[in-house]
């Protein structure tokens, strides 16, 4: 028999993650990985960690992602994105919750572009009177 599983995909700047959630114990792999040894740092493993903390559901889904683009930051933000919607997906009770705490909105802040006639976005050449 087949078994149930919820997809959600999450983005964040140039991130994108495909999550997958499966009724299990917890285990979280990011690209064939565990969640702790693909992240430097702790601050990451608690952003992902958050949508399950407002649902109540630590422990109760195994969570398989694939995650390419941006850095570890965004990639973080794009995995909670899709575990948000996943959890959605899986029950359509958890959205108060999700959405008071602002998961479910895609953040729309990018990069901005590099302008002509300057070394950055805003960064103008250092200005020398003589």
């Amino acid at each position: 028999m087949a078994q149930v599983q919820y997809y959600g995909t999450g983005r964040r700047k140039k991130s994108t993650a495909r999550v997958r959630l499966v009724p299990g114990s917890g285990n979280i792999t990011i690209n064939g990985r565990e969640a702790s040894e693909y992240f430097p740092y702790e601050t990451q493993l608690l952003i992902l960690n958050q949508p399950l903390v407002a649902t109540e559901t630590e422990g109760t889904y195994d969570i398989l992602v694939n995650v390419h683009g941006g850095g570890f930051t965004g990639q973080a933000g794009a995995i909670r994105h899709g575990i948000s919607r996943a959890l959605l997906q899986a029950d359509p009770e958890y959205r108060a919750s999700l959405k008071r705490e602002g998961y479910l909105t895609r953040d729309p802040r990018m990069k901005e572009r590099k302008k002509y006639g300057l070394k950055s976005a805003r960064r103008a050449p250092q200005f020398s009177k003589r």
